[in-house]
């Protein structure tokens, strides 16, 4: 059926049905959510078990293993990756790409559940939960109030401000960062203790047995029910210190006869600070599903309306992740206006006819309006993903419009009137327009279905493309020609000579005269043109070979082209993590960071510094499991000024901030935000742990001789002291004295009990913990911890009588892959592509000659390189052979798609050549912009291939003349589509606007490509026509003479 024709006669339902989807269109648009990613599920699990004050290798054999071990039979797992500090185990369970995540969370419950009876009594049960990709704090702001102490306003973020977010739609979480929480301290005086043949134990177990409400039992006095109730806790410290305690001799005692007790503040071991000045900050996280921009919106609502009930607070932005996703929104919206306009204004410089260039405008809303139903449809986002493939079709989906509508004129200017060029041009150039648009969609679709972690991202990429791609199809079909039909006006110029020869004639003739007579008003362009494509099809092995040349010149590119992965973004913020030695106490840190800070903050670009202690998860990397809470490790988080107002990009900054940060003295120094693809992460591991830390060493001599890379940190030789008592079995099991009794009462003098085991002080809104412990004087003398008593069975022993007390020193962490020891060495990029990067590290000699027990391997952004890559090439490998299907199934021949196959290789070159010149990595954006070229490089080839048949079959035509012909005819709606998609194109390349690097080199690749394939396919694929078309006619006269030799038998 003939749509064109269709909709011509039949307007009135074409105006409809476009009216309702671009109604439907713009609603859906209104619906849709602004994020910065997809939100995807990783079939990801991690198990986090504590055991406050276990030393890790303790915790590896104790727990890590036997966890490692249930988990290893899992169904469809893939990897493992284990992190051990000191008191928690975090077991990270990957899993194939296909399981379910929620089957998956149960399989790891199970496992876990299955080895909890033989995991240690203490322990704390296993916490076993998903990763959340969307788990990294969006928002963080920091609060100041002259009204009220630190504890006060610790406790108001806490309550007030945390109840206050989480009500706001959108919110998953809020934590706090630095501040103190309120405890009753009880400082045990251990002099006193030893006088009175006391053990801390004793004094921590009876005042949580006496200190409690305690429900029991049921009376049924005067005739109704009642429940007993036991009340013995108090309301204030003091009254805890008034407190008669007894003793397990039977001998009783005052609290306060043996302690101090006050109502103060846990230990300080986070802080947060604010360009020097110490604040509380506050972390906001989203939930799953909902929009980055939403969430702030409400976000500030909720915070005006708290700062309106408490005038004297003062809230100050720290950290916005929101920005770069709002600016990115805004960037792509004002970019694809650019790119309609651009494409636009190529309309109508080429056919200087206002009413053509309005049908060629309306095209661009209609194609992409409709689009946005369908991407509402599957649940689609507006981020960076989708608006990245709207804004690459931007230049696609006026082509067909172009295509049509220039058709249409060329058919007016034969003196037809509107309605019958309409007619006539829809039905000859239909095949074609279907052709390319199945084409395309051949191309961007297979990106949908690709495997990996890259294959989630790209779901919403191939299917928006695709989406928008067939709604301008429809556009192209229905309602162009319509358009077209009843807004042009008849031609007034000179009527173009349209007299048609006899049959005879034609035959003769076969369409020389005809064309000389086409040719007759060529400008010059036209006439150099058509002189270069006459000298090709008499010199046909001279270009053919040519063709070949270039396409060998162009593979030869590949070597020089860096790879990367995703090029670092250029935002408004970075960080610079710092990581003190082992054994590092909170106020060397602060000292450390503050430190840092001052030889930073005077660099110009430079706004505000947000240092955190201990804490604060804003950029972390999500895989990374939050932030680490050891009170050694410093966070800065630096806002630059906005990327319109400096001169510098973020990674020049960055740079800039390495070097004078070089005089930092017991520091490791890393810059860029995690997951900001400016890492490149090795992993070696094996079963020996002395040989894995030999070659571990060697390799990080070996790769710190590598030029212009930045930090390297290395999670080997981490070695912190540790206090190690060593009993004398002996003199212990003389006394009665257990290894379990002495390393209890250690840790409760020391920090204290569990915090289950606590005694508590009931107020109306919390519980304040009761923590006994000796005073921080006490803790700090080894001699006193040797008089520490321990309970034995004939009454209290000395710990120095019955124990050695020494100082030695073990591993700070552990890192275990796949049940094997691990250590990770993080190598920052500096603004090098990883691909080279991991190409060096391969050269250097340990990484050659690594010990048969020491195995490597690649996590994090290099494994999903070699990922991405490998999907890509089989995602582009469907394309070409998608794109021949369609091609066959259009053309109903085997041999002629070949013929338009041939312009795909002929992109490549323009493509990597201003890739080179623009310095732009090979990475996964120029990887999309080459998925692209294959679609628009057909494009230009069904053009003249689908006009050469046409003049060949209808119009009697010689093959020479045909091809001159379809040269003649396509070549203005070829150039014409192609400056409209490099105009589309141009903003992007040039970095207008929102942060370039991830759609310039993809904008870049795109005209590049565009040039060359446009130029080449225009000379080429006419001489490669009529090589196929040899071969074609080979193979009939084969055919008809074994036929021939058939019938004389």
């Amino acid at each position: 059926m003939n749509f064109s024709a269709w909709s011509i006669r039949n307007p009135i339902p074409g105006i409809l049905l476009f009216i309702m989807l671009g109604l439907a269109g713009l609603l859906c648009f209104h619906w849709m959510k602004i994020q910065q990613f997809p939100d995807i599920e990783l079939p990801m699990v991690t198990v986090s078990a504590a055991l406050p004050g276990a030393a890790p290798p303790q915790l590896e054999t104790e727990v890590a293993r036997k966890i490692e071990n249930s988990i290893a039979t899992l169904q469809g797992l893939r990897n493992q990756y284990t992190n051990i500090q000191d008191g928690v185990v975090t077991v990270t369970a990957e899993f194939q790409l296909e399981k379910p995540l929620q089957e998956a969370v149960d399989d790891v419950r199970n496992a876990v559940s299955q080895v909890r009876s033989d995991l240690p009594a203490d322990l704390r049960d296993p916490i076993v939960s998903k990763i959340n990709l969307s788990g990294s704090p969006i928002l963080t702001y920091t609060i100041q109030s002259p009204k009220m102490d630190e504890e006060a306003l610790s406790w108001f973020v806490d309550y007030d401000i945390a109840r206050a977010m989480l009500q706001v739609k959108g919110v998953g979480a809020v934590a706090r960062v630095g501040g103190v929480t309120r405890q009753v301290e009880v400082e045990l005086d251990p002099e006193k203790l030893l006088a009175l043949n006391a053990t801390a134990t004793d004094i921590t177990r009876q005042l949580r047995l006496v200190q409690q409400d305690a429900s029991g039992g049921q009376t049924k006095i005067g005739g109704s029910e009642q429940s007993i109730r036991t009340i013995a806790t108090v309301k204030t410290a003091a009254e805890i210190g008034a407190m008669d305690i007894a003793l397990s001799d039977g001998r009783h005692i005052r609290l306060d006869q043996v302690a101090t007790i006050r109502d103060g503040i846990a230990e300080r071991r986070s802080a947060a600070l604010l360009n020097g000045q110490p604040v509380i900050g506050f972390e906001i996280t989203r939930s799953k599903g909902a929009s980055e921009v939403d969430v702030e919106k409400g976000v500030i609502e909720a915070l005006d309306k708290l700062k309106a009930s408490h005038p004297d607070i003062k809230i100050t932005e720290a950290f916005n992740f929101v920005k770069p996703v709002a600016d990115n929104y805004k960037g792509s919206m004002s970019l694809l206006y650019e790119g309609a306009i651009l494409a636009i204004l190529v309309v109508w410089l080429f056919l200087r006819d206002w009413r053509a260039t309005i049908i060629a405008a309306t095209a661009l809303p209609l194609s992409i309006l409709p689009a946005l139903i369908g991407m509402y449809y599957f649940g689609f986002t507006l981020n960076t993903v989708t608006l990245l493939a709207m804004s690459l079709v931007v230049g696609i989906l006026v082509d067909d419009a172009i295509v049509e509508i220039e058709n249409i004129i060329r058919h007016l200017r034969m003196g037809k009137t509107p309605y019958e060029a309409a007619m006539e041009a829809a039905d000859e150039i239909g095949l074609a327009v279907i052709a390319t648009t199945f084409t395309l969609i051949a191309v961007f679709l297979p990106t949908a279905f690709m495997s990996g972690i890259a294959g989630k991202f790209f779901v919403q990429f191939g299917w928006t493309a695709a989406l928008a791609i067939f709604a301008s199809l429809l556009v192209a079909r229905l309602l162009t020609p319509m358009m077209s039909a009843y807004i042009l006006k008849p031609w007034i110029g000179k009527v173009e000579n349209t007299a048609e020869n006899s049959d005879t004639d034609r035959l003769n003739d076969q369409g020389t005269s005809k064309l000389a007579r086409d040719r007759e008003k060529d400008g010059r362009v036209m006439r150099g043109y058509m002189h270069l494509v006459t000298w090709c099809l008499h010199h046909r092995w001279v270009t053919l070979g040519g063709a070949i040349l270039f396409f060998i010149g162009s593979i030869m590119l590949i070597p020089l082209l860096p790879t990367g992965f995703v090029p670092p973004p250029d935002t408004g913020q970075t960080q610079v993590r710092l990581e003190l030695t082992p054994g590092s106490q909170f106020a060397d840190t602060l000292k450390t960071a503050e430190y840092a800070r001052n030889l930073i903050k005077d660099h110009p670009e430079i706004k505000s510094i947000y240092t955190t202690i201990g804490g604060g998860a804003a950029g972390s990397d999500p895989f990374s499991g939050g932030a680490s809470s050891e009170p050694r490790k410093a966070t800065l988080t630096i806002q630059t000024s906005e990327r319109s107002d400096r001169s510098l990009s973020l990674q020049e900054i960055e740079s800039e901030i390495r070097q004078r940060l070089a005089p930092l003295p017991g520091a490791r120094i890393q810059v860029g935000i995690a997951g900001n693809n400016s890492q490149y992460q090795l992993a070696l591991s094996g079963d020996d742990p002395e040989a894995l830390i030999s070659t571990a060493r060697k390799l990080e001599r070996e790769l710190r001789t590598i030029p212009n890379i930045g930090s390297i940190t290395s999670s080997a030789a981490l070695i912190r002291p540790e206090l190690v008592i060593r009993p004398d079995f002996a003199k212990a099991a003389d006394l009665g004295v257990t290894t379990f009794d002495i390393a209890e009462t250690l840790r409760i003098a020391t920090a204290g009990d569990f915090d289950q085991n606590l005694a508590k002080l009931n107020l109306s809104q919390r519980q304040v913990p009761v923590v006994i412990k000796l005073p921080l004087s006490a803790r700090q003398d080894q001699e006193l911890i040797k008089r520490l008593m321990i309970k034995g069975n004939h009454g209290p022993v000395m710990l120095g009588t019955i124990a050695d007390v020494n100082i030695e020193s073990g591993p700070s962490q552990i890192d275990r892959f796949n049940r094997l020891r691990n250590i990770n060495f993080n190598i920052e990029l500096n603004n090098q592509p990883l691909g080279d990067v991991a190409a060096k590290v391969d050269q250097l000699p340990t990484m050659k000659n690594l010990p048969p027990t020491v195995k490597r391997t690649n996590i994090g952004d290099a494994e999903v390189m070699q990922e991405l890559f490998s999907s890509f090439g089989l995602a582009m490998l469907t394309g070409v052979l998608c794109i021949y299907v369609v091609l066959v199934l259009l053309f109903k021949d085997f041999l002629q798609p070949i013929t338009i196959l041939v312009a795909l290789p002929l992109s490549l070159g323009g493509a990597f050549v201003l890739l080179l010149l623009a310095k732009s990595s090979f990475s996964m954006p120029s990887l999309i912009g080459l998925i692209m070229l294959m679609g628009i490089a057909s494009k230009n080839s069904i053009l003249l291939v689908d006009y050469a048949i046409i003049a060949r079959k209808e119009k009697d035509y010689s093959r020479f003349n045909a091809l001159l012909d379809a040269c003649h005819k396509r070549a203005r709606p070829i150039i014409m589509t192609t400056l409209a998609m490099g105009a589309g194109m141009l903003p992007i390349a040039l970095g207008i606007g929102t942060d370039p690097s991830f759609r310039a080199p993809m904008a870049i690749s795109v005209i590049g490509g565009l040039i060359t394939s446009t130029f080449l396919s225009l000379l080429v694929i006419p001489v490669v026509y009529t090589f196929i078309d040899d071969i074609n006619r080979k193979l009939h006269s084969f055919r008809k003479t074994k036929d021939q030799a058939v019938e004389q038998l």
